[in-house]
């Protein structure tokens, strides 16, 4: 009887480690997800300069600069809702063995991308 007890025990203890194994690689893939949108983001910024300076001779002069706003928010949309996901899955999962990324790290390069981008918007309608 005791062998039956001790073999449920290592099935029972193999179950919870591949549980906590996956839960790892969520967390992980979690930060990739972030890490992707994040690059999404930064192609609508490149999107935005792109297309201002491709018709920057167009007139009147605020339509390109309008144009490429519209890319600029869409990527401070992008970097608020990658944050707000990976924060919010984050916050439902802990690491076992993986050493995942903190929250404030997540948020800390939120507001930098946030910032640069803004930055990048205003200087786009101040040329």
């Amino acid at each position: 009887m005791s062998d039956k007890t001790g073999l449920a025990k290592d099935r029972t203890e193999y179950a919870e480690n591949r549980t906590d194994w996956a839960e790892d690689r969520t967390v992980l893939a979690n930060e990739r997800t972030f890490a992707g949108w994040l690059r999404t983001g930064m192609a609508s910024v490149a999107i935005a300069l792109g297309l201002r300076a491709l018709f920057r001779p167009y007139e009147p002069t605020w339509v390109p600069k309008v144009v490429a706003t519209v890319f600029i928010v869409a990527a401070l949309l992008i970097f608020v809702s990658a944050w707000r996901q990976a924060k919010r899955t984050k916050d439902s999962l802990s690491t076992h063995d993986a050493n995942g990324q903190s929250r404030d790290y997540i948020t800390v390069i939120t507001i930098a991308f946030g910032i640069g981008t803004s930055a990048t918007g205003v200087i786009l309608w101040l040329l």
